[in-house]
C-alpha cells in the first residue's frame, strides 16, 4: 500500500478561506477583482490523527505559525476556484509530508570480504608513505 493512500485528507470544513486580490501584474483584472486565495487551517482542531498533528508542527516551515495555524495564500491562476484547488492541493501535500513516515533503516555489518580490502587498502597506503621517508645509510 502507498504511503499517498494512507495519508489522511483535510476536510474542507475545517479550512477557512478568503478570496483576497493578487499581488503583481495583470493589470485592470488584478486590480478589480479578488481572485487570490488564502486559506487558514487550524493544526490543534482538525480531525488528522495525533501522530500527524505532532508531526505537523514540528516541521520547520514558514507556512505554519507559532499558534499552529497553516497560512497558505494561492494567487498562480487568474480564476479564485483554480487558486482555491490550488491551496487545498498545496495544503493537502504538506499534510502528507507529515503523514509520511521513513521506513526504519536495518543495520547491516560490512562483509569480511570488505573489511580485509580495506585493511589491504590501509596496509598500501602505509608503504606509499614509508617510501616517502628519507633514506637512511
Amino acid at each position: 500500500m502507498s504511503t499517498a493512500a494512507r495519508s489522511p485528507k483535510v476536510r474542507e470544513d475545517e479550512i477557512e478561506f478568503t478570496a483576497i486580490r493578487a499581488q503583481g501584474a495583470g493589470g485592470q483584472n488584478i486590480n478589480k477583482v479578488s481572485n487570490a486565495v488564502q486559506i487558514r487551517f487550524a493544526i490543534g482542531g482538525s480531525s488528522l490523527p495525533a501522530r500527524v498533528k505532532e508531526r505537523l508542527l514540528a516541521l520547520d516551515d514558514r507556512r505554519i505559525s507559532a499558534g499552529g495555524v497553516v497560512v497558505i495564500k494561492a494567487q498562480r491562476f487568474r480564476s479564485l476556484e483554480r487558486n482555491r484547488e490550488d491551496a487545498i492541493a498545496r495544503l493537502q501535500a504538506l499534510v502528507d509530508l507529515a503523514a509520511h513516515q521513513p521506513a526504519a533503516r536495518v543495520q547491516t555489518r560490512p562483509s569480511a570480504a570488505v573489511r580485509a580490502r580495506r585493511i589491504d587498502e590501509k596496509v598500501r597506503h602505509g608503504q606509499v608513505k614509508a617510501l616517502r621517508r628519507r633514506i637512511v645509510a
